[in-house]
């Protein structure tokens, strides 16, 4: 899976692997223009909050570089760099990537580009290392071995610019030979699991089963399941966390068990100016993405869809939080402070 790259930079453009075609077909979307880097976004083309990050570096040379094609002026410019920074609210890296590279615009398209890159390479640096700390610490804090793990929607290569954070946790047990099993939640409503956590793990050949995202309180209460670990989109300055709908289920059916539920991502994810959840904007999709599965009507003519992208884990609810920095317990604002700084430990 190392050779697998959802965000590339190539002539002159951004390209990006359709994760809304796999696994069945493996293509590539090029994004040339704002208007197909913001479709893409939107259509989940490109997923994950790592991957936004660096698509939001990416996409602010796409527009820069339609800018001077076009002869757009400097608000015009602004305009439709904000477009892209704003295209998805919930996950935190999109915006961060588009403000980091935001003032190099100054310096021209080699120096944004420049930045993006940088972006893309201390993302898969910071995955290999929440990965290793993340192993060390689930090895500590379970004595089942190997281990039956439960992982809720993508957070692989796919999710990332390479190697992946839950997963890449999972990737790095499995390494070590620790890895008995792993259950897949499907991730209603676009299967993010099914499709895409499955294709990575059948690469990887990695022990694993799919199940509906219903079962997963079942299987952890059962004590099928040793740990549960899910990636982030945000995290806030008390520890609380957001990701895929589903994923404070699975918290709450850890909790119940007494097993631990690890929330991984990069320090780019933690947001210390977004005091709790309750802060976090909660993107709403379109209702159809529930009435339908893959474009088949399975509600009734005329039902509405209710359909929330993300939700909120309190803090209380997670054992962990791991990031390139450090391993934590969100249970005080000084140790979330620590995953965002480099001498943390």
């Amino acid at each position: 899976m190392d050779d697998i790259r959802a965000v590339q930079w190539s002539n002159q453009a951004l390209v990006l692997i359709d994760q809304t075609e796999l696994p069945t077909t493996e293509t590539y979307v090029t994004c040339s223009q704002v208007d197909d880097v913001v479709d893409a976004i939107i259509r989940l083309v490109v997923r994950g909050a790592p991957a936004l990050g660096a698509v939001g570096g990416y996409g602010v040379a796409v527009a820069m570089l339609q800018g001077e094609r076009e002869n757009w002026d400097a608000a015009r410019l602004e305009s439709e760099i904000t477009r892209i920074r704003d295209a998805r609210p919930t996950a935190v890296n999109l915006a961060w990537g588009v403000d980091r590279v935001r003032p190099m615009v100054a310096g021209g398209v080699d120096a944004v580009l420049a930045e993006a890159d940088r972006i893309a390479e201390e993302d898969e640096a910071a995955n290999r290392e929440l990965s290793r700390r993340g192993a060390d610490w689930i090895l500590a804090n379970t004595t089942t071995r190997p281990l039956r793990i439960l992982t809720h929607c993508n957070t692989g290569s796919l999710a990332t610019t390479a190697w992946g954070t839950a997963l890449g946790i999972i990737r790095e047990l499995h390494l070590r030979g620790d890895v008995e099993e792993v259950y897949a939640d499907e991730t209603r409503p676009l299967l993010q699991g099914s499709r895409l956590t499955s294709w990575e793990l059948t690469q990887d050949q990695i022990p694993h089963v799919i199940q509906s995202d219903g079962a997963a309180a079942s299987t952890i209460l059962r004590s099928l399941v040793d740990v549960a670990i899910i990636g982030a989109d945000r995290i806030a300055r008390n520890g609380d966390t957001a990701n895929k709908i589903g994923s404070v289920s699975v918290a709450l059916a850890c909790h119940a068990a007494g097993i631990p539920f690890v929330v991984a991502a990069p320090s780019s994810t933690v947001d210390l100016s977004t005091a709790s959840g309750d802060e976090i904007e909660i993107e709403l999709r379109d209702g159809s993405e529930v009435t339908s599965i893959g474009g088949v009507q399975v509600a009734p003519a005329g039902a509405q869809g209710f359909n929330p992208a993300f939700d909120v884990t309190p803090a209380r609810f997670i054992s962990a939080i791991v990031t390139e920095h450090a391993v934590v317990h969100p249970s005080a604002e000084s140790t979330v402070d620590a995953l965002v700084h480099q001498e943390a430990q």
